[in-house]
């Protein structure tokens, strides 16, 4: 196991910590308890079929992240409170087909891997200023499904042709213009979700993230998907242990809101929409150390 994860009861003790919380993720989410929303409307994406938006892709030691041009992506409506512009993702998984590794769960169901896309409110200048807003990230989760195929889909077989140039622990490779956000996306019906207020899934556990978690998976094929548990190492020695298992366990409700669409929403193909409100203006200096603070998310 990932020694970050390994040893997740001990996160509560760690100085300035809020992984001890009351609004903490990742949940598992009862069908028959989710509430319904009129406000939860269609999502609006931006960039998210630019190439050049995906800059580098690195093993962190406890996850694949791939970083984005800050600025270049960002997700507004859905009854979000705000324009939040798109910072990295990462994925967790399991230890490949003989164990799952979502972070989230629905009526107890973990499914192979997760994705998130971690946001940044517009306007946020610093992690700092993000950590104080009760909304200030909204994280975009995507369950990963297991298939039979093999090598599928391609942009995944794509993506997964990476692992073998960052094998070890703060290994990065750049990613020049192979892959789109959309076409690892590829089949998501991104018009049904759920939503509910909750924390950052690693330390220091912020309660600051507006969730959002999309019913349909991503659909990868097993081959793909036991890449990330066999490939992938936790530091560079010879003896160093694969990186597996690098979700947190569920945790409770305490009696939050998990909220979805009252229906008729109007499905929209995969490509991403053009936003209507343009993205607040930040100067280059602001927005290369805010994308910096935020990547270790």
């Amino acid at each position: 196991l990932v020694q970050h994860f390994k040893y997740e009861s001990t996160w509560p003790s760690i100085p300035n910590s809020y992984c001890s919380g009351i609004s903490q993720s990742p949940v598992n989410i009862e069908s028959s308890s989710v509430q319904p929303d009129g406000n939860l409307t269609e999502l609006r994406f931006k960039g998210f079929g630019e190439r050049t938006a995906l800059t580098e892709i690195k093993n962190t030691g406890r996850e694949v992240k791939v970083m984005f041009d800050y600025g270049k992506m960002s997700v507004e409506g859905g009854d979000l409170p705000g324009v939040y512009n798109s910072v990295q993702f990462h994925i967790h998984w399991g230890d490949g087909s003989s164990s799952a590794g979502s972070e989230h769960t629905v009526d107890n169901k973990q499914y192979a891997m997760e994705l998130h896309i971690v946001n940044s409110k517009a306007g946020h200048n610093s992690t700092a200023a993000a950590f104080a807003d009760p909304t200030g990230l909204d994280a975009l989760g995507f369950f990963i499904e297991a298939t039979n195929d093999t090598g599928e889909p391609r942009s995944w077989k794509t993506l997964t042709s990476y692992l073998a140039e960052i094998s070890s622990a703060g290994d990065s490779v750049p990613l020049n213009g192979s892959l789109s956000m959309d076409s690892l996306l590829e089949g998501v019906n991104r018009s049904n979700y759920y939503r509910y207020l909750g924390s950052l899934t690693v330390p220091s556990c912020n309660e600051v993230v507006v969730w959002t978690l999309f019913k349909d998976p991503i659909r990868v094929s097993q081959d793909l998907i036991d890449l990330f548990s066999t490939s992938l190492y936790l530091n560079k020695s010879i003896n160093s242990p694969l990186i597996t298992n690098t979700f947190r366990h569920t945790q409770p409700v305490n009696g939050r809101v998990v909220s979805s669409q009252t229906g008729g929403i109007r499905k929209r193909s995969p490509s991403s929409s053009a936003s209507t409100r343009p993205l607040s203006t930040f100067s280059s200096f602001i927005t290369v150390m805010l994308s910096v603070a935020l990547s270790w998310l």
